[in-house]
C-alpha cells in the first residue's frame, strides 16, 4: 500500500512538471516591465483579471457542485419540478456581474485617460514625480519596409534598428510610417502604438532599468515582418552621452536621398548609425514629400482650409474679414473647362508684368 502510495504521488509530482515545463520557455516581460508606464499596464491587467474571477470561479464552483448534488443517483437531493423563481437567487445573479462591470468601467475609464500614449508624464514611477526641470528626450520614430528609423532631433543624429535612452528620463516618441501600417512595441517599456503613413502618433514612456530589451512591429506588414526588431537599451546619462558621440563618429550624414534608397524594402538589416539628419526629415516624411517633387500633405490641407485655391487660378481667390482683425481666404471663381484658358492668360499675364 505504502509503495502504490508513493508512486502515485511520484506520478502525480511528475504529471505537474510536465505541464509547468511549456511555461519555462515564457517570457514574462509583459508582467514584469521596467518602465513605469508597462508596469502600470500590467497592474491593470491582474486587476482587470482578479474582478472577473471574483465571478468566474464562483461560477465554475457552483455549477461543479450542483452538478454533483443534483445527479440521478443522489436520491435525498431536494426534487422541486415546479420551481421556476428565487428573488435571494436572482439578486445574486444580476446583482454580483454588475457591481463587476461597474468596477470595471470605472477602472477602464480612469485608465485610458490615465495612461493615454498622448499625454505627457506625471511621474517616473510610484514614488517619484518627474522633476521640474527635466525635459523629455524626442525621439522620433520610422516604420520602414522591414526596419526601424529613429531620428534624435537633440542629439542630430539617427539610427537603424538601434535605440537608446538615458533611465529615468521621460521620453516623447512621434511615431509614423513610410508605407504601411505597423505598430511600434518595446514591452518592457509600454504598450504598443501604431505607425500610420502619412500621420503622427505620439507615446511618453520612461525605462527605470538599465539593460538592452526587445522591440518589434506588432502589426503584421508583409514579407519581411518577422524580422522587424531591435534593440532597445537603458543607459545611464553618461553611457547615453558616449553612445550619441559613437553614432556621430561611426555614422554618415543621412540626406533625403539616402533615406530614399533606405526606405526601400529590405530584410534583416543591420545596425546603421547617422551622424547628422538632414533638416525637416522627419516632417517630410510625415508629409510624404521627402523628394520634393510634389506638394506636402501639411501645404495642401492648408489650400484646402483656405477654401480649395488649388482648384482656382491666382485671381479667383478673395478674403473677407474674419476675427481679431483676420481675414478669410477663400475660392471665389473655380477654373473649369470653360473658363481654365482664361484664367491661364491672366496668369500668364501677370507674371510677365511681376
Amino acid at each position: 500500500m505504502y509503495l502504490k502510495a508513493s508512486l502515485k504521488t511520484s506520478l502525480a509530482r511528475l504529471g505537474l512538471l510536465s505541464l509547468a515545463l511549456p511555461l519555462t520557455a515564457c517570457n514574462l516581460v509583459v508582467m514584469k516591465p521596467s518602465g513605469d508606464i508597462a508596469n502600470q499596464q500590467a497592474q491593470l491587467i491582474v486587476a482587470s483579471t482578479l474582478l472577473m474571477l471574483l465571478i468566474i470561479v464562483p461560477v465554475i464552483i457552483l455549477t461543479l457542485t450542483f452538478a454533483w448534488r443534483y445527479r440521478s443517483s443522489n436520491k435525498e437531493a431536494t426534487y422541486s419540478p415546479e420551481w421556476d423563481h428565487s428573488t435571494r437567487l436572482e439578486l445574486i445573479i444580476w446583482g454580483a456581474p454588475l457591481l463587476i462591470i461597474i468596477a470595471l468601467g470605472a477602472l477602464t475609464w480612469i485608465s485610458t485617460h490615465k495612461l493615454d500614449p498622448f499625454r505627457p508624464l506625471e511621474r517616473l514611477d510610484a514614488q517619484r514625480p518627474v522633476p521640474a526641470n527635466v525635459q523629455p528626450l524626442v525621439v522620433e520614430v520610422v516604420a520602414l519596409d522591414w526596419k526601424w528609423l529613429f531620428l534624435y532631433p537633440e542629439q542630430g543624429i539617427a539610427t537603424v534598428n538601434e535605440l537608446a535612452a538615458p533611465v529615468d528620463r521621460p521620453i516623447q516618441f512621434k511615431i509614423t510610417s513610410s508605407t504601411v501600417m505597423n505598430a511600434f512595441y518595446v514591452p518592457a517599456m509600454a504598450g504598443m502604438v501604431y505607425a500610420m503613413p502619412g500621420m503622427q502618433s505620439q507615446l511618453h514612456a520612461v525605462i527605470n532599468k538599465p539593460g538592452t530589451y526587445d522591440g518589434f512591429s506588432s502589426n503584421f506588414s508583409g514579407d519581411g515582418f518577422s524580422h522587424m526588431r531591435f534593440k532597445f537599451h537603458g543607459l545611464s546619462n553618461d553611457e547615453f552621452a558616449a553612445w550619441v558621440d559613437r553614432n556621430k563618429a561611426d555614422g554618415v550624414q543621412l540626406s533625403r536621398e539616402l533615406y530614399q534608397t533606405l526606405e526601400k524594402p529590405s530584410e534583416k538589416e543591420p545596425v546603421r548609425r547617422f551622424a547628422t539628419v538632414a533638416p525637416g526629415l522627419f516632417d517630410a516624411i510625415v508629409n510624404r514629400c521627402v523628394d520634393g517633387n510634389k506638394m506636402c500633405m501639411g501645404q495642401m490641407m492648408a489650400i484646402d482650409a483656405a477654401g480649395g485655391g488649388g482648384k482656382g487660378a491666382i485671381d479667383g481667390l478673395a478674403s473677407k474679414p474674419w476675427s481679431n482683425d483676420q481675414k478669410r481666404i477663400f475660392v471665389a471663381a473655380l477654373c473649369t473647362p470653360d473658363n481654365a484658358g482664361q484664367y491661364a492668360a491672366q496668369w500668364s499675364s501677370t507674371r510677365s508684368q511681376d
